[in-house]
This record gives C-alpha cells, sequence and structure tokens, in this order.
C-alpha cells in the first residue's frame, strides 16, 4: 500500500513541475533595484515579471544617508505594456519598512508586477537613496 502512495505522490509532484507548479521560495531569482525618494515623495517604479506562483519577498538593502528611516513600500500590477504607475493600486504595503527586514511577503502569482518606495509619513529628512530586493518565482 505504502509503494502505491508513494508512486503517485511522486507521479503528481513530476506532473505538477513539469506544468509550471509551484516554486519554491530557494528557487527563487532575486532582482536588484536602487533609486532615491525624496521627502514626502514616492520614488518611480520598479518593474519585475513574475514566471510563476510561489512566495515573494520584498527587502531594503541599503538606506542612505539614515540608515534608520522608516518607509513605505508596496507593490501592484503593472501597466498592460509593462510600465509602472505610482496610481497602481496596491496590492500589499507596508508602512513601517526598516532596513533589513522583510518588507512584503507572501504568495504571487505569474505576472507583471511594480513595487514603490514611499515617504507616506514624509519622515525623511533628506533625498535618500535606497537599494531594494525582490525575490520571486
Amino acid at each position: 500500500m505504502r509503494t502505491r502512495w508513494s508512486g503517485a505522490l511522486a507521479l503528481a509532484g513530476v506532473l505538477t513541475v513539469s506544468c509550471g507548479g509551484i516554486i519554491s521560495p530557494s528557487n527563487n531569482q532575486v532582482d536588484t533595484f536602487n533609486g532615491t525618494v525624496t521627502r514626502g515623495g514616492i520614488s518611480p517604479g520598479f518593474a519585475f515579471t513574475v514566471a510563476k506562483t510561489g512566495e515573494f519577498t520584498v527587502k531594503i538593502t541599503a538606506l542612505s544617508p539614515n540608515s534608520s528611516a522608516v518607509t513605505t513600500v508596496f507593490y501592484g500590477t503593472a501597466q498592460g505594456d509593462g510600465s509602472c504607475s505610482s496610481n497602481t493600486p496596491a496590492y500589499q504595503q507596508n508602512s513601517f519598512v526598516l532596513l533589513n527586514a522583510p518588507a512584503l511577503s507572501g504568495q504571487i502569482f505569474s505576472g507583471r508586477y511594480c513595487v514603490f518606495v514611499w515617504d507616506a509619513a514624509a519622515s525623511l529628512t533628506a533625498t535618500t537613496t535606497f537599494t531594494l530586493t525582490v525575490s520571486h518565482p
């Protein structure tokens, strides 16, 4: 009986992978974006394409001149031509993003998306440069 179930599970796993199924986070690709955000402003959007359903994580990995600043990060769907607009409705937003801490995470489906850094609380004291990473399937 155990052999029959093992064979069925193995076959299901092969079919899932060959049909473009869910990707493990350990197989994710990482896109790195560099930008600036002004006091009370929003960065240009950074487009990324997700090939398969899986888990994603967004993180700010560098922030200068004040590495302890708190920012907002959000993501949404890219425009039909793949471009980004700050008017994009947010699928997920975090208004308390700190350096090197996961800003956004969860399940994501295949498609084209944009991610933005925003000084929603106007708490930055100067134009701030940042590096943002998006890990996705």
